[in-house]
């Protein structure tokens, strides 16, 4: 069976379409975007603009005004739609059991490496409501190539349906089998991060501070490394760029309330640490160093920021990359998207001494 055969004729004419703008000359990618967009002293990146356009006229991304099945749907296609097929090694479909559930999980190997190796265990984005293994997958791939390591990205339970706590108690489940059974994965368990995308950088931020109070009361399996793509941090209130960025871009401040409430359901509180790390009032010394990666365009930059700013303070080392052309989400798309290159190639040189080498984080 065709390997695209299971995409609809108009998916896959849409990526034939994204392919062939991607490589337009510049002067025609400007006059299909128009003026450029320029917020905050940051200029959006043309190749971004122009997929907003479509996104526009197509009604896509509409996520939080469609029942959550379609929305999920729709996710999975459009990374497939923009997505980037790096070569690498090899890739694995498997499964991790957790107290809760076996969670599906894909395993990323470069070609070449040598194991035990230095890896990553890594969670999607969505708002904790959409996305899956497919919309991680080109992440995935670029930092599995790019700084030589194994990656494992990890699905978890979604919300409207499986509200807080449900998504944490997966992720830190299969964070600790992974980290536990390190040698079935071919990983070094001293050279072991945790890292994810937006909602999946929140799970990771959560689970590196639950993990060092941990090994506080004894031995715990504590990333070397936190690895965060624009992540959610603080749920409780909205900033700045919430107001410079609510409309009209990939992450809207109407798509973040629908994430909101899906998440925290009935039961989850926006000041709960857990779901809102930013407020953490505890000792945060020895959380694991921290590489944070911002987008210019994005509603959640500041709360990253600020989190960058909260374990600098706390004396955890800390490297903050703003990429100020990049809009939220663009990260999962480098193949269409310039900005998203650079900022997982600047990920992945971060990464490569610490978990290919072992080299102690001095970010």
């Amino acid at each position: 069976m065709n390997a695209h055969a299971k995409h609809s004729l108009a998916d896959r004419a849409a990526r034939k379409v994204v392919r062939r703008l991607v490589n337009l000359p510049a002067p025609i990618k400007r006059m299909l975007a128009g003026r450029p967009i320029v917020v905050d002293g940051q200029t959006l990146d043309v190749n971004t603009q122009i997929g907003l356009r479509l996104m526009h006229l197509t009604g896509i991304g509409d996520f939080d005004s469609i029942p959550v099945e379609k929305a999920r749907a729709q996710l999975t296609a459009e990374a497939w739609i923009f997505g980037d097929e790096l070569p690498i090694g090899s890739v694995e479909d498997i499964t991790i059991p957790t107290a809760h559930l076996d969670l599906p999980a894909r395993i990323y190997r470069p070609a070449g490496i040598t194991c035990p190796a230095g890896g990553l265990v890594h969670f999607h984005g969505g708002g904790w409501t959409l996305g899956d293994l497919e919309a991680a997958d080109a992440v995935s791939r670029w930092l599995a190539h790019h700084a030589g390591i194994i990656v494992i990205s990890v699905d978890y339970r979604l919300a409207p349906e499986n509200p807080f706590p449900a998504a944490l108690d997966d992720a830190m489940g299969a964070y600790t089998y992974v980290a536990t059974h390190a040698e079935k994965f071919g990983l070094d368990p001293a050279r072991i991060g945790v890292s994810g995308e937006s909602a999946g950088g929140n799970l990771a931020a959560v689970i590196a501070q639950t993990m060092a109070r941990a090994a506080r009361c004894g031995p715990s399996p504590t990333p070397v490394l936190q690895v965060l793509f624009q992540p959610v941090t603080d749920l409780s209130a909205k900033r700045e760029s919430h107001r410079l960025f609510g409309e009209g871009f990939t992450m809207t401040e109407a798509h973040m309330d629908f994430y909101k409430r899906s998440y925290l359901g009935d039961n989850g509180s926006a000041t709960d640490p857990r779901i809102s790390p930013l407020l953490a009032d505890d000792d945060l010394s020895d959380v694991a160093p921290a590489y944070i990666s911002t987008a210019g365009f994005d509603v959640l930059r500041d709360e990253g920021e600020a989190y960058a700013r909260k374990l600098e303070q706390a004396g955890v080392p800390v490297t903050l990359v703003r990429t100020p052309s990049l809009a939220h989400s663009a990260i999962n798309v480098p193949n269409a998207c310039p900005p998203a290159q650079d900022a997982l190639l600047a990920a992945a040189e971060a990464i490569r001494p610490v978990l290919a080498y072992g080299v102690r984080s001095r970010t």
